[in-house]
């Protein structure tokens, strides 16, 4: 498969688009894909949705740029057409449970929005039922990534959007500190289905401020990075 984007999304990460160029490459919102140049694959959740991917061919990532993986290393030096491959689908974190009726609350740390960006995306493009909502945290304003798309999602009324920021900032007009009670009360509705990916320490935060709201166990689906 063929690069064909590869652009800043943040200032730690990039989006990137591979062609599939005819290659089927059938999976489900939520799940992961390993990409490899040369090297050992690395795996990372498709941001874009299976309805994305059938309209334009191609699958996206949010890769995060640093030296701890392979292909994260390099991803900032790959030149449109580099051939990359792509291994996969992989993993169960899925909406495929989840009632067409379902109020749906996606928790997200830091690149963890990267599957929850592909539900979103493809619950809007299914014509989901229940409402949707997002509880996005992450250190720095800058370090949103599809902070514009959600935020026009939200204004269009099409996804409930709260933005906390867990580092410091002077000029900052959203919540602030760990996603927790506070941002998921208003969102905790009978028969809520609740998605959350992030970093390990706040995927179990969150697991235990949603059960404490007596979300059922069974309806709480993590995936952690």
């Amino acid at each position: 498969m063929r690069l064909v984007f590869n652009e800043p999304e943040t200032p730690t990460t990039r989006r990137i688009r591979i062609a599939l160029d005819g290659t089927p490459f059938s999976y489900q919102a939520g799940q992961a894909a390993s990409l490899s140049v040369g090297s050992e694959p690395t795996p990372y959740s498709i941001a874009s949705a299976p309805a994305e991917t059938a309209r334009h061919g191609w699958l996206e990532f949010l890769v995060k740029v640093d030296g701890s993986n392979r292909f994260g290393a390099l991803v900032d030096r790959l030149a449109p057409d580099t051939s990359v491959k792509v291994a996969g689908p992989t993993g169960t974190f899925t909406m495929t449970d989840a009632a067409s009726d379902a109020p749906l609350l996606f928790v997200a740390g830091g690149t963890g929005i990267a599957p929850l960006r592909s539900m979103i995306r493809q619950a809007l493009d299914e014509g989901h039922a229940g409402s949707l909502a997002l509880v996005y945290s992450a250190r720095t304003p800058d370090e949103f990534a599809y902070h514009h798309e959600f935020q026009d999602l939200n204004r269009r009324g099409q996804l409930s959007l709260s933005l906390t920021l867990t580092g410091r900032a002077d000029d900052w007009s959203h919540a602030r500190g760990r996603a927790g009670i506070p941002h998921f009360t208003e969102h905790v509705q009978p028969g809520v289905v609740a998605f959350v990916c992030g970093p390990p320490a706040m995927v179990t935060d969150v697991t235990a401020a949603l059960t404490s709201l007596r979300v059922p166990g069974n309806q709480i689906r993590t995936e952690n990075w």
